[in-house]
């Protein structure tokens, strides 16, 4: 990431809007978003595989039956790719049958914020979400559900504060069994 171009870029957009770059209230503010951006969009240097790898920490698991492991409510934001405007109150539930292997809980909610770290859809974020569970634990049989606010609906355009998009991505099972899609509800 070249934050010296984005310190360079934000200085140029604070004097488009009519703002004075030089008061002392905005001084640091071009190197403050430049370092905001480092962190934000540390996702987009990673490719799913990527995250998969970095995160796929697996224990073995031997049942007899077939599981599934759920978990609900992993919190994350974004940023839509089409007014780099901000995705939030966003919750994650993502849900997969295990393949002789389950993921380190934590993996799952950090596979999630890491995806999420990306210019993004929600569409997009969810079947991110779910490709990189697939590769991280070996399973074709994947649900994520993604509910969430738009700063483009609620504070620009038509401004509707109420307004919440639920998105869905289901592969194997999850796509076949209804049983198991009603798990992310």
């Amino acid at each position: 990431m070249d934050k010296e171009k984005i310190e360079y870029h934000i200085r140029g957009i604070l004097e488009a809007i009519g703002e004075d770059p030089d008061r002392p209230g905005l001084l640091e503010t071009p190197k403050r978003v430049a370092n905001m951006c480092g962190e934000i969009f540390e996702g987009i240097s990673l490719s799913n595989r990527d995250i998969a790898e970095r995160f796929g920490k697996t224990f073995d698991m031997d049942y007899s039956n077939e599981p599934y492991i759920v978990m609900k409510d992993i919190m994350v934001f974004s940023y839509c790719e089409h007014h780099m405007a901000l995705m939030y109150d966003m919750t994650v539930n993502v849900a997969y049958v295990p393949n002789g292997k389950v993921l380190g809980l934590s993996k799952i909610a950090r596979i999630c914020d890491m995806a999420s770290k990306r210019l993004q859809l929600q569409e997009k974020l969810g079947s991110d979400i779910a490709e990189i569970i697939s590769i991280a634990a070996d399973t074709d049989s994947v649900g994520v559900k993604i509910r969430g606010s738009h700063s483009c609906m609620t504070a620009r355009g038509i401004r509707n504060v109420n307004a919440k998009t639920e998105t869905k991505t289901l592969l194997g099972k999850f796509r076949e069994d209804e049983r198991l899609a009603a798990l992310l509800d």
